[in-house]
């Protein structure tokens, strides 16, 4: 029975990291375009997020700021996509 709930909360939790950086990349994406993030642009990003920035999740501010320090380090995807944001 433990190990059941045990399971149940680690994907609870990793639901929740999954959301939570949805939700960043569409405030980003708001934020820096005054317009939703396209699902192309959150799926750019997110191994970059979980790669380089996992300890900033959920605080959005924290992660935008991670990706900007790691530019150099992103993906040729998510760095397109701050390039557009002009960010």
């Amino acid at each position: 029975m433990k190990a059941r709930f045990l399971r149940f909360a680690g994907v609870r939790s990793r639901a929740r990291r999954a959301s939570t950086i949805g939700l960043f990349l569409t405030l980003f994406a708001s934020a820096a375009q005054a317009q939703q993030g396209t699902p192309e642009q959150r799926r750019a990003c997110t191994p970059d997020v979980y790669r380089l920035c996992a300890g900033e999740i959920p605080n959005v501010r924290a992660i935008t700021a991670c990706l900007r320090r790691n530019r150099a380090n992103l993906s040729e995807a998510c760095r397109s996509v701050f390039d557009q944001a002009g960010g």
